[in-house]
């Protein structure tokens, strides 16, 4: 029997799951243990496994795609086994929803017409999708196949326009497109009839309950076909339209690897239906065959300059954008700094430290063998002792209570390619400084890679946020739920300073902490930047 494989929930803070690879096709064998996919998070990329045994029958989600959590994933059952009772929500309605849509169509005769229960073998009843997690209806935007014409799995059927966008939609099947139940331009609910797919020549009036009135000529494929046609048309003359310039037809697929290698596809020449470029025309694609027709696009630009008594410089180019779906980590980061920022009440505490003696106490250590410790990891360590004097600052605000962690959890601020992540040191005021920078340059290396993994990101009681690497001299952090504070971190700077009455040169670093009022008072922040201090700027107290 196939079971149905949903977007699994892989983290404790995941709403939505992007598939960023397909490791098995359809049709392939899946053997329990094999990883099906790999799935982008909010917070890393991870492996998918299959808990099951049998035959890949459908993939619901395309790479590239998110989709919410316990939406469908994929299906695996027995090879030829049919699934479409389960792709249509789990089989036949009841007579009293039959009746209720019947009557919808009645009243709106280009409205898609119900579905019957008893479904021929082969034929595959396409349904309208739910192409975003708050889409109710979509539009067909345009056809690209037209009834009669010959389907092959993985052939973009239309475009739908959705409540976020316009998506290409592919069809999971092979067969004759038999029946277009949604015309252009026309909308309709999710799960109504899109279209139906099957051997050619099959009636489909067995297949829909054609609603009263309707002439036989509907589900004729002949007369339906030569309707289609002008439609055909227009789709052609709108691909001709895209190698003008205006529009580029192509595959998502196609689109994320010419974005990873940086290739125009205005500058591929597309071999799949109406020209659309599809995954190997971007990969056998060969960079000289644009380079061409520049210098007759530079002839052209002059040539339109219009003489002058003068010469004048005027700038030529070509307006351009680009269009980046954003990641389920950029979604995920929006919503819980979103969430912080406009429920905590924030104020900001900064100090200046005296680096001269971390300065040379970090020389000291470094010059030991096999040691090596950073700035930041003594930032780390003397955050962690003051957190022990002061656990006010290490607490968690919830509606009835303040929560007091009595073990100290660091959260680490590490910027990868997609956004922003923070692994957590657990127990950092329990290790030493060249433990702690181990620890941060293993947890960080792997976070970059993306493979750490959900639990050594969860847990922070405190959160450290360095951007002095970067010539930052002072800035502030959003909290990091459900943390109550977080400290920013800038650069060492040689400036000008007063030591004992006398001007000479001193190096300084400005910190900053970010309180939650409802946790941490003014004082009571003041006083946890006190502390820090003086460790930072008397390091032999952290080697206690």
């Amino acid at each position: 029997m196939a079971e149905v494989i949903n977007m699994p929930r892989l983290s404790d803070t995941m709403e939505e799951g992007t598939v960023a690879k397909w490791l098995k096709k359809v049709g392939d064998k899946v053997e329990e243990g094999d990883i099906l996919a790999e799935i982008e998070t909010d917070k890393a990329t991870m492996e998918f496994e299959s808990f099951h045994e049998g035959t890949l029958l459908h993939i619901g989600i395309e790479e590239g795609d998110g989709a919410p959590v316990d939406s469908l994933l994929a299906i695996i059952g027995e090879e030829g086994e049919n699934i479409a009772a389960l792709l249509n929500g789990g089989g036949a309605q009841t007579s009293a929803e039959s009746s209720v849509e019947t009557e919808s169509v009645s009243e709106t005769p280009a409205a898609p017409v119900a579905v019957s229960a008893a479904v021929p073998e082969g034929v595959e009843v396409i349904k309208m999708p739910r192409l975003s997690d708050t889409m109710e209806e979509g539009t067909v935007a345009s056809w690209l196949k037209k009834v009669g014409d010959e389907v092959e799995e993985g052939d973009i059927l239309a475009e739908i326009e959705t409540d976020k966008a316009t998506m290409e939609f592919e069809s999971f099947y092979s067969g004759t497109l038999l029946h277009i139940g949604i015309q252009e331009g026309e909308s309709a609910p999710v799960d109504d009839v899109l279209a139906v797919i099957g051997p050619a020549g099959t009636d489909v009036s067995v297949v829909l309950n054609a609603p009263a009135g309707a002439s036989v000529a509907e589900s004729a494929p002949q007369p339906e076909a030569v309707a289609e046609a002008p439609k055909a048309q227009e789709a052609a003359s709108e691909v001709q339209a895209s190698q003008n310039g205006q529009r580029v037809l192509a595959s998502p697929l196609a689109k994320k690897i010419a974005r990873e290698k940086g290739i125009n596809l205005a500058d591929i020449k597309g071999s799949g239906d109406h020209g659309r470029i599809v995954k190997r025309d971007v990969e056998n694609f060969q960079p000289s065959q644009a380079t061409s027709s520049l210098p007759a696009v530079s002839a052209t630009v002059e040539a339109t300059v219009p003489v002058a008594a003068a010469p004048i410089s005027l700038p030529v180019g070509e307006e351009g954008m680009e269009e980046v779906k954003n990641s389920s980590m950029r979604k995920a980061i929006t919503k819980h700094l979103g969430a912080s920022k406009f429920s905590a009440p924030h104020f900001y505490l900064t100090i200046e430290v005296d680096m001269d003696n971390a300065k040379a106490s970090r020389t000291q250590i470094n010059n030991l063998p096999d040691t090596k410790v950073s700035f930041n990891d003594m930032v780390l360590k003397a955050s962690a002792m003051a957190l022990k004097k002061h656990p006010q600052v290490n607490t968690t605000w919830t509606d009835e209570a303040t929560i007091y962690k009595h073990h100290i959890h660091m959260g680490v601020a590490v910027a990868v390619d997609e956004g922003l992540v923070v692994p957590v040191i657990k127990f950092a005021d329990q290790l030493s400084l060249t433990q702690l920078g181990t620890s941060v340059k293993d947890l960080a290396g792997r976070a970059r890679t993306k493979k750490i993994k959900p639990d050594e990101m969860e847990g922070s009681t405190f959160t450290v946020s360095n951007l002095g690497m970067f010539g930052i001299l002072e800035f502030t952090s959003i909290i990091n739920k459900p943390n109550s504070a977080i400290l920013s971190v800038g650069a060492i700077v040689e400036k000008p300073v007063v030591k004992n009455g006398e001007i000479v040169v001193g190096n300084t670093m400005k910190v900053t902490l970010a309180c939650d009022h409802r946790t941490v008072d003014g004082a009571v922040g003041a006083q946890f930047l006190q502390t820090l201090r003086a460790y930072l700027e008397n390091p032999v107290t952290m080697l206690a």
